[in-house]
């Protein structure tokens, strides 16, 4: 599936400019009307267990929408939203995104030091930043996770858990298979707290 999705990114980057060349909204346009209700006009969602989407790669957002365009993510309102997208949107969306700047979101509380320490040592353990980053800052199709609501972080993380959160690959329900609920809370809480490290 990964080179079907640069496939996509590549080649639909004519159509794209044709698109605005013939006076079709921009998909900055149709971002803030479609999308910045529940993620944020500048992608930091104040909305419960909604994920924010600043900074997140477009090579990741395009996944996604693709995911959900498939029938193999399944949330209801984005899967509405994206199920009538062309390969053109998929790809126009994905940029908007990816060119979010990272922000944080409001956190949920103040940080509480045992939790942190919890979710310090057993990301070490399931070795989160190894593959998102040494700050969580994401790259190519895995998401970046500093700057993430705490609450959405759980709610993935307890998905992946049950098996209900089918992603393109199964290393994040292999690696959360063994976690339990209240570690899950604890990983949430250290890394919606990371630092959020512009690129």
């Amino acid at each position: 599936m990964l080179p079907l999705l640069a496939a996509l990114l590549v080649a639909s980057a004519l159509p794209v400019a044709a698109q605005a060349q013939a006076g079709v909204p921009g998909y900055a346009e149709r971002y803030a009307t479609l999308c910045a209700a529940c993620h944020g006009a500048q992608g930091v969602s104040t909305l419960a267990n909604t994920p924010s989407l600043a900074g997140q790669p477009s090579f990741y957002a395009i996944t996604q929408l693709f995911l959900y365009r498939d029938g193999r993510r399944d949330s209801g309102p984005m899967t509405a939203i994206a199920k009538p997208m062309t390969d053109d949107d998929l790809r126009g969306f994905a940029d908007v995104i990816g060119k979010l700047a990272p922000a944080a979101p409001a956190p949920a509380g103040p940080p509480d030091a045992p939790r942190l320490a919890r979710g310090a040592a057993l990301a070490q353990r399931l070795h989160c930043l190894g593959c998102h980053g040494s700050q969580g800052e994401g790259a190519r199709q895995v998401p970046r996770l500093a700057g993430q609501r705490e609450d959405y972080l759980q709610l993935a993380m307890r998905g992946f858990r049950a098996g209900t959160r089918v992603g393109y690959q199964p290393a994040m329900s292999e690696a959360m298979a063994g976690v339990a609920p209240d570690e899950l809370d604890d990983l949430a809480h250290f890394l919606a707290r990371l630092p959020v490290a512009q690129p």
